[in-house]
């Protein structure tokens, strides 16, 4: 789990403007710290595929906001992938 704090440290570095909360690159930014944070979790707990499956929903939600911002937005898109280390 994200705590709170991690949570708005994240938000503060990646909004768009001051009450920005909700835009692609934040939802990506956390997205991508939670599943950062739960590729560790299975690297100890190998059996653990009810939390494997939740890792693959949070890839696919990633991925998808991803080609949203890459469809509408590239150069925010370059951006925010170097930004986090991303493949691509």
């Amino acid at each position: 789990m994200i705590t709170a704090e991690k949570k708005q440290e994240i938000t503060k570095q990646f909004q768009l403007h001051p009450k920005d909360t909700g835009s692609a690159d934040v939802q990506i930014a956390l997205l991508t710290a939670r599943i950062n944070e739960l590729t560790e979790h299975l690297q100890v707990h190998r059996k653990d595929h009810a939390s494997r499956r939740g890792l693959l929903k949070m890839v696919g939600e990633r991925r998808r906001l991803l080609d949203y911002l890459s469809r509408t937005e590239p150069k925010r898109y370059q951006e925010l992938i170097k930004k986090l280390n991303l493949r691509k």
